[in-house]
């Protein structure tokens, strides 16, 4: 591995974090710094060279992962951020992702998956787990990739950008005047035709094919 690589841990448990610096120490990359939150970390970069990776927690006090991730992309857009969290939760997934991170890795896994995460963000830039988003961001077939987007209507490409937010399936229904039955089978009907399992993985589709903008 490559020991010029350099990563930073943000999280507000120190015994997580030594755990974390000590496995990553083993995998052959360097720790450059540890943090307990998000102004804490802003802090530090801001008075050195950038990291190349930071493994964020979601849920730390002062500023949380979301902000601190969406500062990151803003002021140091090279810097690749891999999500922690202990919950395999969809709207904070999507949040994160359009916040700007390039990977979401649960706390229980295992010290295989953290570092298949880390080469694949150092390798590819980017790590999205099967478990956690039903489908790899970049097995869609560019063929099929636009002739999936050709079979979209425009109800569709609204129901995409709306379920790339924050708002649940109800609160879809109500925006776009269906019912949620109508929702959940346009839902479904996208679950079938772009080959994905889930909310995240319908997030990642429309992401890549800029039906929503992230940067």
């Amino acid at each position: 591995m490559d020991k010029g690589i350099q990563i930073v841990l943000a999280d507000d448990h120190v015994m997580l974090r030594s755990g974390l610096a000590a496995l990553i120490n083993n995998f052959g990359y360097s720790v450059l710094f540890e943090c307990s939150n998000g102004k804490e970390l802003m802090d530090k970069i801001s008075k050195g060279k950038p990291p190349d990776i930071i493994l964020m927690d979601i849920n730390m006090p002062v500023m949380d992962g979301f902000e601190t991730t969406l500062l990151l992309k803003n002021t140091y857009p090279t810097v690749k951020v891999l999500a922690l969290s202990m919950y395999d939760d969809e709207i904070a997934i999507i949040r994160m992702l359009k916040n700007g991170a390039k990977g979401y890795i649960l706390k229980e896994a295992g010290p295989k998956v953290l570092r298949t995460a880390i080469d694949s963000v150092v390798n590819k830039g980017f790590y999205y787990s099967d478990r956690v988003t039903g489908t790899l961001l970049h097995s869609i077939d560019e063929n099929d990739t636009k002739k999936n987007l050709l079979q979209l209507n425009e109800k569709e490409i609204e129901f995409l950008r709306l379920a790339s937010t924050e708002m649940t399936y109800k609160e879809i229904a109500a925006q776009m005047y269906l019912s949620p039955r109508t929702i959940d089978s346009y839902r479904d009907a996208l679950f079938e035709k772009l080959k994905v399992k889930s909310r995240v993985g319908l997030v990642l589709f429309a992401i890549k094919n800029r039906i929503i903008q992230v940067n």
